[in-house]
């Protein structure tokens, strides 16, 4: 099936409603290839300003996995005191993984 078919497809099933504005604005984009990118893992995480101990990467890790931020930070210290590499895991998500933004404060 032709590109042109799947776009009058999308079209009517809009104009039928079975399609939201939205939905169809990301069928499309999709379709020919201009959907914006997810992002990789590191673009999503981010370090939680408000569930913090040091810099909130557990925070953030929690909040991405569902991994409750304190089971990441007994993972970091077991890794830490029985292999020796959870430190450098950390230190590179701190430097690696932006802060979350600021919430934006009404008027």
């Amino acid at each position: 099936m032709s590109t042109a078919d799947e776009l009058e497809k999308l079209r009517a099933l809009h104009a039928s409603g079975a399609l939201s504005d939205a939905e169809y604005a990301h069928a499309k984009a999709q379709l020919l290839g201009t959907a914006p990118a997810a992002g990789t893992v590191l673009q999503r995480l981010a370090r939680s300003r408000t569930d913090r101990v040091i810099s909130g990467v557990c925070g953030g890790l929690g909040a991405h996995t569902g991994l409750p931020s304190w089971a990441w930070r007994i993972l970091f210290v077991a890794s830490v005191v029985c292999f020796g590499f959870g430190i450098l895991i950390y230190v590179l998500l701190w430097l690696f993984m932006p802060e979350e933004a600021k919430p934006v404060s009404g008027p």
